[in-house]
């Protein structure tokens, strides 16, 4: 367990702010008394955002960011000690997706993912953290997922990118805890947002519905009482916590319930021989020629 917090006077600097989780952790904060400063790439979003927030009686700022740029990174820190004087709460929430099975998709998707997911919010922690030591009982809260917890067929790449996000928070928990800073991580599993629409790739066999799932309010407020009471990590929805018990103690099981799944999409593509993928070319290199 970290430090508990009030939230009430605050200051939060919030990623991925303009829709979804990221902007009901907005309006949540807000409604608490944080002073918030949202950060995202959609001007008109971040107006609304504002505006609503600002109608209430919250204290916000916005500004226009993209997070795998360095510029945009040191223009929200430059931003939060403008408007605030520093920054006592780091969200990294900001994150993309993408499906269809490794075999059949592109390099250059992995690494956008990675990018945007794993890259983007390690260097946005790295950019805050001297801001942060300074700060009111510090935190960074990493928006993960269950999917970084137990890998996800046809979602190799996002489960790989919240895999690394839970690794690199669970080694910067111990780093940071002699500058007082806590290191929470919150993994939702699916969500009722626009993030499936904003995908950016779907090519999975099976759909996943988003609208079964939690609210991004009630994410945003689970999210926020891991603030509160400084707890390390929270897994959300009982099928999510299902999930990591089966994977955690029965290894195998979830293995076989994974497998399974597969199988019964492709079972007429595997009688037939499995998917027709491109023919590998092998250029033998530095092979010395035989005389």
């Amino acid at each position: 367990m970290g430090q508990r917090r009030k939230l009430n006077g605050l200051r939060i600097v919030i990623t991925g702010a303009s829709q979804g989780i990221g902007r009901a952790l907005a309006e949540a904060a807000a409604q608490r008394g944080a002073r918030v400063l949202a950060a995202a790439r959609s001007d008109s979003l971040l107006t609304e955002l504002a505006e609503k927030v600002r109608a209430a009686g919250g204290v916000i700022e916005t500004i226009h960011a993209d997070i795998t740029q360095r510029s945009d990174r040191e223009a929200m820190a430059g931003a939060a000690l403008r408007h605030f004087g520093g920054v006592d709460v780091l969200i990294n929430n900001a994150g993309i997706g993408a499906t269809g099975h490794f075999a059949e998709v592109s390099p250059e998707r992995l690494r956008k993912i990675m990018e945007v997911n794993f890259f983007a919010l390690v260097e946005t922690t790295r950019q805050f953290l001297p801001l942060l030591r300074l700060g009111t009982t510090p935190a960074i809260l990493n928006v993960s997922s269950i999917a970084g917890k137990r890998g996800i067929p046809a979602r190799s790449e996002y489960s790989a990118s919240k895999f690394a996000v839970q690794g690199f928070s669970e080694a910067l928990r111990a780093e940071l805890a002699k500058d007082n800073i806590d290191v929470l991580l919150v993994c939702p599993g699916l969500t009722q947002t626009n993030f499936s629409q904003n995908m950016l790739e779907q090519k999975a066999a099976l759909q996943l519905d988003h609208m079964r799932g939690m609210t991004a309010e009630a994410v945003a407020e689970a999210a926020l009482r891991t603030l509160e009471h400084g707890r390390h990590e929270v897994c959300l929805s009982l099928n999510g916590r299902l999930i990591v018990l089966v994977n955690r103690l029965f290894p195998r099981l979830a293995d076989r319930i994974a497998k399974r799944k597969v199988y019964t999409l492709f079972c007429d593509e595997i009688k037939a021989g499995g998917p027709q993928l491109p023919t590998p070319v092998f250029v033998p290199q530095n092979v010395a020629s035989k005389e």
